[in-house]
Order: structure tokens, then C-alpha cells, then sequence
């Protein structure tokens, strides 16, 4: 059994969960703008970070409010929601032109090859986050796209797919290790594992700037896929006689996916599980239909992604927790849990 009947055999028993498109994007849009808020009047940089100190120090000092406001929470509240959106968006389309549940940008290398793109281009001394480190990123996530399509062949088995995204992480991090060992110092060594653990603290506006255009063209290209994606449930040879281009589907789902992967891993680092996550939890909410998945998983991506930021927010330690290590604690559980289920599904 693929990866695409074992989603089929799962849902199978839960459609009827399935939920009024416009009620679910509603609730979704609500819920992301409900956390919008929270997340701009969440978070350091005043005396305990909470909202009713913000409004304090706003009727005390209105300058330095709009300051935090704008120069601090505005940015990190930006960059969630584009991240966010993107890893959903790209974790959506990735599953279903593949037709497995379990592919996802950093499980299946896309995010660490961004990564160590994105090293490449700090080891090379361009450094910091200059408008050439998202092409970096880009560069590594279309090249390892592009060789898991060739790598998992048309059978796009769970196990070959899983495979070969262990074989291309497995490489991207043995050639990040290899960058880091010859670091030109200790302090941009040190520079790049913490940017490597995804954060989106000390993120400006123009972090913002710099990424948002290249996930907008991401998301255009992925949500593009969306017709294609709802013909591939049936296979790719029916896909063809119902006069799809299964060639430029790929190119747009790789390319699609290297804009947004690429882009949100060149200004946050390596932020995993959100690809997984959120398409597995709203699937049955649109009928295990792949192509009415994508914008809920876009919502819901960003909607995720602003509460992990703002859980790490809100916990009080020394040295603020990287987001990217809160998605990772709840992610890996999760893909356990789904591999079980999978596996319970098999003849």
C-alpha cells in the first residue's frame, strides 16, 4: 500500500468531519488574526512582556511603546505568519503530488539543504542576512526537491521517500558540519548554530522585506498545483489523460517549494514539522481532498507557527527558547504517532 491509499484508508472512517469551506477558512482566518494580536502585544522588551505592561509603558511613554511595538513585535509577528503559511503551504503541495502523508520540507531534506545554502553563502563571507542569503537557501531546497523526485520514482513509496530524505539531511548536515568546522572563528561558528536552531528574535523589517516577495512568488506557483493535485489522487496516467502537464506540475511544486522553504529558512533558519502537522490535522476537515487543502494549510501553517513563537514568548527562562526546537518537540511525537497509524493500515 502507497503513502496516497494509506491517507485514503485512514480518512475513510472520518469523513464525516469534514467541514463547510467557508466556515473553515472563516474560523481559521479568525483564529490567525485573534493570535496577530496576541503575538504584538506579546513578548520582551518591556518590564514582564505582558499586554497590560505594554498599555502602561504606552500611557507613560508613548515613544518607546511605538517603538516595541513596531520595530520589535511587528517584525517577529510578520515573519511568523510568512514562515508559517509557507512550511504549511509547501507541506501540503509536497504530500499531495507525492500521495504520502508523511512528506514534509524537513523531513525530506528540503529545509536542511535551505540551511546549509544559506551557510554556504555566510562561509563565503557575504555574511549576516543580506539580500543574497534567501537565493542560497533557495539553490540548496530546489536541488534536494529535485533529487528526492528522482530518488522516491514514480511508486513515491513511503519507505524510499523516507529513505531518501534520511540519505539527503544526512548529507546536508555532514556538509553544514564541514562548514562549521572550518568557520573563519569560533564567534561566526557559534552565529551560525544559533541561527540554525529557527528563531525569529532580533528579526527588522527588513528581514521582512527581503523574504516576503520571494514567498509570495512560492505561494502563487504551489497554490497553482491545486487542480493537478486533486487529478493525481487518481494516478499520474490518469492525471495525463485528464490533460494535465505532469511536468510543469513538478516544476512549479519544486520551484514553488525552493521560494518558500528557501526564503523562510534564509531568515529564521531551520523551523521543522510544520509541513507535517498541519495538513495531517486539517485533511479531514476538506474531504482528504488535496487540492482544497492548500489555503486552510497555509492559514493553519501560519496560525501554528505564531503560537509556538508566542508560547516561546511567554515562558519565562534566562535565554529565550528557539522555535525551532519547540516544533521539533512537538513534530517528532506527532510523525511517531503517524508512522503507527500508517503502519496499522497496511494489509
Amino acid at each position: 500500500m502507497n503513502g496516497g491509499t494509506a491517507v485514503t484508508a485512514i480518512g475513510a472512517r472520518r469523513s464525516r468531519r469534514e467541514i463547510n469551506p467557508v466556515v473553515l477558512m472563516g474560523g481559521l482566518t479568525a483564529l490567525l488574526l485573534a493570535l496577530v494580536v496576541l503575538s504584538l502585544f506579546t513578548g520582551r522588551g518591556t518590564v514582564t512582556g505582558g499586554l497590560g505592561d505594554l498599555f502602561s509603558l504606552w500611557q507613560q511613554d508613548p515613544e518607546t511603546a511605538w517603538l516595541i511595538l513596531s520595530q520589535v513585535r511587528l517584525p517577529r509577528t510578520l515573519l511568523a505568519v510568512l514562515v508559517g503559511a509557507s512550511l504549511g503551504l509547501s507541506g501540503a503541495v509536497l504530500q499531495g503530488l507525492l500521495r504520502n502523508p508523511l512528506a514534509e520540507p524537513a523531513l525530506l531534506g528540503a529545509s536542511s539543504s535551505a540551511a546549509l545554502g544559506a551557510v554556504t553563502v555566510f562561509y563565503f563571507g557575504v555574511g549576516g542576512m543580506s539580500y543574497l542569503l534567501p537565493f542560497g537557501g533557495m539553490a540548496g531546497t530546489l536541488i534536494a526537491t529535485a533529487l528526492l523526485l528522482v530518488l522516491g520514482g514514480r511508486s513515491q513509496d513511503t519507505l524510499t521517500l523516507i529513505l531518501a530524505g534520511v540519505a539527503i539531511n544526512s548529507l546536508t548536515a555532514a556538509l553544514t558540519s564541514l562548514a562549521l568546522n572550518f568557520a573563519p572563528s569560533p564567534y561566526a561558528a557559534l552565529e551560525i548554530v544559533f541561527w540554525i536552531l529557527g528563531s525569529f528574535a532580533d528579526r527588522t523589517l527588513d528581514h521582512v522585506y527581503m523574504s516576503a516577495p520571494l514567498m509570495i512568488i512560492g505561494w502563487g506557483l504551489l497554490i497553482s498545483t491545486s487542480r493537478a493535485l486533486e487529478a493525481l489522487t487518481l494516478g499520474e496516467d490518469t492525471a495525463a489523460t485528464m490533460g494535465f502537464n505532469l511536468l510543469s506540475v513538478k516544476l512549479r511544486a519544486i520551484v514553488g517549494t525552493a521560494f518558500c522553504v528557501g526564503a523562510a529558512v534564509a531568515v529564521t533558519g531551520v523551523v521543522s514539522f510544520v509541513g507535517l502537522v498541519v495538513p495531517h490535522i486539517l485533511r479531514p476537515l476538506v474531504g482528504y481532498r488535496p487540492g482544497r487543502l492548500l489555503l486552510p494549510s497555509t492559514l493553519g501553517g501560519a496560525a501554528l507557527m505564531l503560537a509556538a513563537d508566542i508560547g516561546v514568548r511567554a515562558i519565562s527562562t534566562s535565554l529565550e527558547l528557539k522555535v525551532g526546537v519547540v516544533t521539533a518537540l512537538i513534530g517528532a511525537p506527532f510523525f511517531l504517532h503517524l508512522l503507527v497509524v500508517l503502519r496499522r493500515t497496511r494489509p
